[in-house]
């Protein structure tokens, strides 16, 4: 019978590689995977302040210069 040195602890070492391995893949798939579920086509569009709408609706040519700025008074009065 033959000594080998460190022969059990071979065996840790190699175990120990194999669960840093692990974790290390681990911590890549996870961060690929963790805006799997909340793609932008899932997520509600944020929502526009009444005052976005009425200078959108101006842009667009909808409402004329003085529509707006009676509006936006009346807007401004509620706020």
């Amino acid at each position: 019978m033959s000594y080998v040195p460190y022969g059990y602890m071979m065996g840790m070492h190699a175990l120990w590689w194999f669960f840093w391995i692990a974790v290390v893949i681990a911590g890549v798939i996870a961060l690929v995977f963790r805006d799997r579920g909340d793609s932008p086509g899932d997520r509600e569009p944020p929502r526009e302040t009444p005052h976005e709408v009425l200078l959108r609706r101006l842009a667009s040519g909808e409402i004329s210069a003085e529509e707006y700025e009676k509006r936006k008074v009346i807007l401004d009065q509620d706020s």
